[in-house]
């Protein structure tokens, strides 16, 4: 490697794009082809950063796999960025495989800690720990020492978890100021602002109060009986009742667990619920059905019991009943919530993320559009979506968990 080239990657790792830019923009070998690349996605230009990085690829050829593999590397971090979680992440495996069987360590390791960013966005939480647990910090870059401190923030924002939350956060911006890299040290304090905003709101017969995630903690660990209608779930301690696929129980179960412990008259249940202004015998006899299959959902943790007025939630355990709820409601919350990280996602991204189909997604996004919501800007395979400014958005209650239900 000649003295420019080493110049070169010597000021990227600083983060120092134009320097390096200077050694080698007038270079078309691969090595200065792929520093171009990888300087162009420091100056925001992940189009042409992409293209020259295919093209350093491509013509370090099969006889040089390292270097390929670093440049898919390089590819699949600019696709992380850009939101584009389909085929440039898929080859990253392969590359980090081929990074550890040559000796090149450093990068294999930064090729885990950029699957667990991935894993982390797609919501697939403890496969995102099993990659980081292999990583070796000791022999990672700088700056993706910080990005692997935020991915584990992040594991442990999900979960819920404020204290490991909190402290990988602190160990992300001392390793920041160590970088000394003005993009890093913005990125932890955006983490760090959003870990401290507003979580949730609790929602009690006495009204409602917004929480902070550790409250949201202290909240999940007591006995009280929760309606979430952030992960949609009916929850007391350990036990945990899913009904993300039983939305007319939920919305049930969360208007009585709202007025506990008084009793909701059926009037307002059918008007809340079914949206029925002016009840009639079929609309009773659906909320009768409805009501028995609530009755059996929630057993494990409450008893429903009818009055001549209307019905009552009872809970087993002696502790108070109490609903969790986005700080801002309304529809598509999820597409919301992961739009709110200020990037520019596609809506392929969008449906891996939240596990559901791309015209889903792609319907959601139209109606948030037509609210002002989110804003849209390419064509075709490079269309990308962004969030619209909304106050209180978004909350990392809302973003998508694989593998539990709450």
């Amino acid at each position: 490697m000649d003295s420019l080239i080493t110049a070169a990657a010597r000021a990227l790792s600083a983060g120092d794009a134009l320097a390096a830019l200077k050694r080698v923009a007038l270079r078309d070998d691969p090595p200065a082809l792929a520093l171009r690349g990888i300087a162009m996605a420091q100056l925001g230009d992940l189009t042409r950063a992409r293209e020259l990085l295919r093209r350093a690829g491509r013509t370090f050829g099969p006889k040089e796999p390292v270097a390929r593999a670093r440049c898919i590397v390089a590819e699949a971090e600019i696709a992380l960025v850009s939101r584009d979680l389909g085929r440039p992440l898929q080859t990253l495996d392969a590359a980090r495989a081929v990074l550890a069987a040559s000796g090149d360590r450093t990068n294999a390791a930064h090729a885990g800690y950029l699957e667990a960013r991935r894993l982390l966005l797609i919501g697939r939480l403890d496969e995102a720990e099993d990659v980081l647990g292999e990583v070796d910090v000791d022999i990672l870059p700088r700056a993706s020492r910080v990005g692997r401190e935020l991915v584990m923030a992040g594991i442990a924002i999900r979960r819920i978890r404020t204290g490991p939350a909190r402290a990988a956060l602190e160990r992300a911006r001392r390793a920041a100021d160590i970088a000394r890299i003005p993009a890093l040290a913005a990125e932890v304090d955006q983490a760090a602002r959003t870990f401290e905003a507003p979580a949730a709101r609790c929602i009690t017969r006495d009204g409602a109060r917004l929480l902070h995630l550790d409250e949201v903690e202290t909240l999940l660990a007591s006995d009280a009986l929760l309606v979430d209608a952030c992960r949609n779930v009916v929850r007391a301690g350990t036990m945990i009742l899913p009904l993300a696929t039983r939305p007319v129980l939920l919305a049930l179960v969360r208007a009585l667990a709202e007025r506990w412990p008084e009793v909701v008259p059926r009037e307002t249940l059918l008007e809340r619920v079914f949206r029925a202004r002016h009840a009639d015998e079929t609309q009773r006899a659906r909320l009768r059905v409805e009501i028995a299959r609530l009755r059996e959902a929630i057993k494990p943790l409450a008893a429903l019991s009818a009055t001549k007025q209307g019905f009552v939630l009872q809970p087993h355990a002696a502790g108070d009943v109490a609903v969790l709820a986005p700080p801002v409601e309304g529809n598509h919350a999820e597409v919301l919530a992961l739009l709110g990280d200020g990037e520019a996602w596609s809506s392929s991204a969008l449906a891996l993320a939240l596990g559901v189909s791309p015209r889903t997604v792609q319907r959601a996004l139209e109606e948030l559009a037509q609210d002002n919501k989110v804003e849209v800007f390419g064509r075709g395979r490079a269309c990308r979506w962004i969030a619209s400014r909304v106050p209180g958005f978004p909350t990392s209650l809302l973003l998508p968990v694989a593998g539990i239900s709450g």
